[in-house]
């Protein structure tokens, strides 16, 4: 039973919005370092103040291989519900790209 309490806090930690911008600013940080100097400042997140879940995802269709493969590299280190959100994040954004190609 214990094991159990623990993972349903850790699910629900990982889905706090003061880690999920932790974890959006270490993944803008490393999109920003592997992007080319005048692409970096086209990569950007804002947190929604009211909506505190809410992340305005605001990138250049150049940068955004960059922030997926930041994404890929930090997906190992997050927590499971945390890595789901950036999942879905990744497949929106996918998806949003595959709209503007056709």
């Amino acid at each position: 039973m214990k094991r159990f309490v623990t993972d349903v806090t850790n699910l629900q930690e990982g889905l706090h919005p003061e880690n999920l911008a932790l974890w959006y600013a270490k993944i803008i940080s490393e999109a920003k370092d592997m992007a080319p100097p005048w692409l970096a400042d086209k990569i950007k997140v804002k947190q929604d103040p009211i909506l505190k879940m809410k992340f305005n995802l605001d990138i250049s269709k150049r940068a955004v291989r960059y922030f997926m493969i930041a994404v890929d590299n930090n997906l190992g280190s997050m927590p499971n519900s945390t890595k789901m959100y950036f999942l879905k994040v990744q497949e929106t954004l996918s998806g949003e790209m595959d709209k503007s190609l056709v």
